[in-house]
């Protein structure tokens, strides 16, 4: 892994940021263009996202395979098999339309197309202008300052985020397991953002973030993933195994992220019983 490819997403991350952030909010933002390949509608504001990204890349010089919600596949160079760029343009696409200010643009590195063979991430939250970051064995930081997660062990005093989006349309099952994780804590979050809100995870802004659904995008949350991993947070799959995907714009998960290993396996015993 190279110093510089982490620089380049700083600038894919700063560019995307300021191409986009006069349009939150607005009517042109809404424009529909159809599906994307990671199967939402594309809005004006994720093509932009998106296309200032590819942009950005091609004029870097980089070799590589880019792996995106709108456009799917992409490859750049020579030699794009040897380096793969995992991004979400826009991640909290509905809080960028309504003005919700909470929302990020998402970018990662890999070797490989596989969630443990990434080496790098940029998390860049665009309306406050706060950039998360971390290399493989290298530590995660925000702002550049070194970051780590809560130690909060209380699951009924913990904030928790959980994806509550579409719960109730879930097998029965799960609605049950959701319902009562809300139930018992006194502090449960959703903010619309997932990779942010598990950023939030690694500087102990909130405890844990829970979404067990199955209907995470391994791309939304590729770059954060590290992130927690190198602040020194837990992140695994709800019945506590490794946590390993295909990096594709279909390929879809679910995920228990919490500070610490207590808190962790304390939230999977909620989600087992």
């Amino acid at each position: 892994m190279k110093v510089e490819n982490l620089e380049i997403l700083r600038k894919c991350a700063e560019e995307i940021r300021r191409r986009i952030l006069p349009l939150v909010g607005t009517k042109e933002a809404a424009k529909t263009y159809g599906r994307g390949a990671g199967g939402d509608l594309t809005k004006e504001i994720d093509l932009r996202a998106e296309e200032t990204l590819i942009k950005k890349i091609e004029e870097e010089g980089v070799s590589c395979t880019i792996l995106s919600e709108e456009k799917g596949i992409i490859e750049l160079g020579e030699s794009p098999k040897n380096l793969y760029i995992i991004c979400d343009p826009l991640d909290g696409t509905t809080n960028a339309l309504h003005g919700v200010p909470f929302m990020a643009t998402s970018i990662a590195i890999a070797n490989e197309p596989l969630l443990s063979q990434i080496e790098a991430a940029v998390v860049m939250d665009i309306i406050h202008n706060v950039t998360y970051a971390a290399e493989k064995r290298r530590g995660a930081y925000k702002n550049n300052e070194r970051i780590r997660p809560s130690q909060e062990t209380d699951l009924v005093e913990a904030v928790i985020g959980v994806d509550i989006n579409t719960y109730k349309a879930a097998n029965q099952t799960l609605h049950e397991k959701i319902t009562r994780i809300i139930a018992l804590n006194k502090h449960p979050r959703y903010f619309g953002a997932n990779a942010l809100q598990l950023c939030y995870v690694a500087d102990g802004t909130i405890d844990a973030f829970i979404d067990i659904r199955g209907k995470m995008r391994v791309l939304d949350m590729a770059a954060a993933y590290l992130i927690v991993r190198e602040a020194g947070g837990i992140v695994t799959a709800p019945d506590g195994s490794i946590l390993e995907a295909k990096l594709t714009p279909q390929q879809r998960i679910s995920l228990v992220a919490a500070g610490n290993r207590n808190l962790h396996e304390e939230i999977l015993r909620l989600i087992r019983d």
